[in-house]
């Protein structure tokens, strides 16, 4: 498949005749800011990164948050020309305003007006999930195909669908939130308010979830995770599980087996709804690599509708790491400040 080039030609000469060299991106996710400073190819020249407040802390405060991660990235440097943020959440359709975040305080939140009233420059706010597709189809893992699907492993399940380059948002911009997906009715209580999402079966809260669930009960093939965290069940993060995992934990491996059949699953549904080209995993999750991706693999092969029959699209592994969701952002921010004014 021929390749797609970073951004178009005539947008190049757009940025050149207008300066627009600093652009920044911002990725805010349930437990981290993270910003950067991204090149027209793509490239990361500088990031910062926050703790994300707390979701019982008010708007304003993460949006100080921003605002400090940009003006440190650009001490001392003039030529800001926009900021782009990836929201974790529902942004509407004019990209202005997030209607609702799971994990975080925004409620009809005016997040563009806010940061550009504080910035004093163009900002462009999109969901998390469809900045890091973008980002993933233009420069990583999904580059030269048209029909990309993405989901992101993360503190919950973020996902968007990219359709000939661009990303299908939807009737009020709220397309994506496959996380979101009921799976399991009546089941496990999700930070949306429903029961049974997707997200508490595979995702990264549910892996730690898990397995403290399992240290608790002092499960005895649990002995390794026990020993990384001294017994102490809140020191168990997915990191620590992916670890125990590789060092050949039985309790680690059957909850990435789980985890990645879940991911499968839905997956599988997904497939059957969009008939993507390719899908691309992304998110901390995926850092587990094929022990996350291979149960995957095996439980959509087993649910795809009319296998056997049909094309499989293969699952692959995000190639931009957490840096997508901000390249995604900065990319949308680029191209949007590039258009000539009227």
């Amino acid at each position: 498949m021929a390749e797609r080039p970073a951004l178009g030609e005539d947008c190049r000469v757009q940025q050149e005749k207008r300066g627009l060299s600093d652009v920044v991106g911002v990725d805010i996710g349930g437990t981290k800011v993270l910003a950067g400073l991204v090149a027209p190819d793509g490239t990361v020249t500088a990031t910062v990164r926050r703790e994300t407040p707390h979701r019982s802390k008010t708007p304003d405060v993460v949006e100080a948050t921003i605002v400090e991660a940009v003006r440190e990235l650009t001490d001392g440097r003039s030529g800001l020309a926009a900021v782009g943020v990836g929201a974790a959440g529902f942004v509407d359709a004019a990209g202005s305003i997030v209607r609702f975040s799971p994990h975080l305080s925004w409620r009809d939140e005016p997040l563009k007006a806010a940061l550009e009233s504080r910035l004093g420059v163009p900002v462009v706010v999109d969901n998390d999930a469809n900045t890091t597709a973008l980002a993933e189809m233009r420069f990583g893992a999904g580059r030269g195909y048209r029909q990309v699907l993405c989901v992101t492993l993360g503190t919950g399940i973020g996902g968007a669908l990219v359709l000939d380059g661009d990303v299908f948002r939807g009737g009020n911009g709220m397309a994506g939130e496959f996380g979101h997906m009921q799976v399991m009715p009546g089941g496990r209580r999700c930070e949306c308010g429903n029961r049974g999402c997707w997200e508490q079966y595979s995702s990264g809260n549910a892996l730690v979830r898990e397995a403290r669930e399992l240290v608790a009960a002092e499960s005895p093939t649990a002995f390794l995770l026990r020993d990384l965290v001294v017994g102490d069940v809140s020191r168990l993060t997915g990191p620590v599980v992916t670890e125990a995992a590789r060092a050949g934990d039985p309790a680690a491996g059957e909850l990435f087996d789980e985890i990645g059949s879940w991911l499968g699953t839905g997956l599988a549904n997904l497939a059957a709804a969009f008939d993507p080209e390719v899908i691309v995993v992304g998110g901390g999750v995926s850092e587990a690599g094929d022990l996350l991706l291979d149960p995957a693999r095996e439980a959509l092969r087993k649910s795809l509708t009319g296998r056997g029959f049909r094309p499989e699209p293969p699952v692959v592994r995000a190639a931009l790491g957490p840096d997508a969701g901000f390249i995604g952002a900065a990319v949308l921010a680029r191209e949007r400040a590039a258009r000539p004014q009227v």
